[in-house]
């Protein structure tokens, strides 16, 4: 059975920005991707400016890319209604389907072994202690794990850290049992979010969000004068729908005359969206079973304060810097979870709270006054917006 530093289960933003990281340090990674790159996810692909300088540094030359920059947000409500705000920071557009697959090549060059089309099927806790940079794992405490064992259908593998980074939901989530599998469906965890690809004319320094009945439309320019369109609503709406995403955007999403307008003349750049469901905003754990959550695994921020990508960034380093230490033998195991459960908490818990806050004004009938209230008085509108964005890391 191989043998590494770390393994990574999950090949998003955070999953890989942490590989490169780790392979940076020297370290060996395994990082588990059950897709092949290049290909899509349900995303609104607007970054903030607060992960610019570190993608930089995991190699991805972003100032050579020219990407649409974005210092403006408008938001409709759901009559069309359009108020205009301005974003402190800003950020900048980029797909997942050329970001990722720039950081996946940029960690095989590193060193990263890729298992790409593998679907990880559990963890174990088994062995003794592993060789390499691993001087912490041969130190352990009493009680501790040694290591863990890492299995899918073509691969078992065993590592000092383990990290899991798969995203919204995982089967591994239910097998686990953890806390927000166990809710019953409620306001904040049984959405949708569905995303296309269009050409439209829209401007691109300016995100926009486009209010209907129980849900928000985002629109942000991407590269290659491209713009996303990604929406989240509730199970509830597709549900009375008869199920069929048509049905939902040309009976719910086109009350409001904006998306009106947008869908009935936008170009789709492929036919059929990308679709998730059971999203859940629920609050998370951040380590469970010796395994350290990073990215929306660790916890999730509401989509319209675009920040999720740029958190699942942050969650990455700073759950490196507590499993350096580990790995040096510099710190127990448990001060490594400990350490980075209170980091985590420091980081996100006050920012994800804001998100669940800010989303019960959008998509609702309290919108309205929210969206006059926030454009009447724009000193409290750009504290809002602040507490909803991180610094550089």
């Amino acid at each position: 059975m191989q043998e590494v530093d770390i393994a990574i289960i999950g090949g998003g933003l955070g999953g890989l920005t942490m590989a490169i990281e780790a392979a940076q340090h020297g370290y060996s990674v395994m990082l588990f991707e059950k897709e092949h790159y290049p290909f899509h996810k349900v995303c609104g692909e607007y970054i903030s400016y607060e992960s610019w300088d570190y993608l930089e540094r995991c190699g991805i030359p972003l100032s050579n890319m020219q990407l649409p920059s974005i210092h403006k947000l408008a938001i409709s409500d759901m009559r069309g209604k359009v108020y205009d705000f301005d974003l402190p920071l800003g950020g900048f557009g980029i797909s997942r389907y050329t970001l990722d697959y720039a950081l996946a090549n940029k960690a095989i060059e590193l060193g990263v072994q890729l298992k790409m089309g593998e679907k990880v099927k559990g963890v174990s806790d088994k062995g003794e202690g592993i060789g390499n940079k691993g001087e912490g794992i041969s130190n352990k405490q009493k009680g501790e794990v040694e290591r863990q064992v890492v299995e899918t259908d073509k691969t078992k593998v065993a590592a000092g850290v383990v990290v899991g980074a798969f995203g919204k939901r995982s089967n591994l989530d239910i097998g686990w049992k953890r806390n927000f599998i166990q809710e019953k469906p409620n306001k904040i965890n049984n959405y949708i979010g569905v995303k296309y690809h269009i050409y439209y004319p829209n401007k691109p320094d300016t995100i926009a969000l486009h209010n209907f009945s129980n849900g928000y439309c985002g629109m942000s320019s991407i590269e290659d004068g491209k713009t996303c369109l990604c929406y989240l609503t509730t199970a509830d709406n597709l549900r009375r729908s008869n199920n069929q995403i048509s049905v939902l955007e040309k009976n719910i999403l086109a009350a409001n005359p904006k998306l009106k307008t947008i869908l009935e003349n936008a170009e789709r750049i492929y036919a059929q969206p990308e679709i998730i469901s059971q999203i859940s905003f629920a609050v998370k754990e951040q380590v469970q079973n010796n395994i350290l959550f990073i990215g929306d695994a660790a916890g999730m921020i509401t989509p319209l304060c675009g920040n999720g990508m740029s958190m699942a960034m942050e969650a990455g380093f700073l759950a490196m810097q507590q499993i350096n230490a580990f790995l040096k033998g510099q710190i127990s195991r448990n001060q490594m979870e400990m350490r980075y459960t209170q980091s985590w908490k420091a980081h996100f818990s006050f920012r994800t709270a804001v998100g669940r806050q800010v989303q019960t004004y959008f998509g609702g009938p309290s919108t309205n006054l929210f969206l006059q209230l926030m454009h009447g008085l724009p000193p409290l509108a750009n504290l809002l917006i602040k507490q909803t964005h991180g610094r550089g890391f």
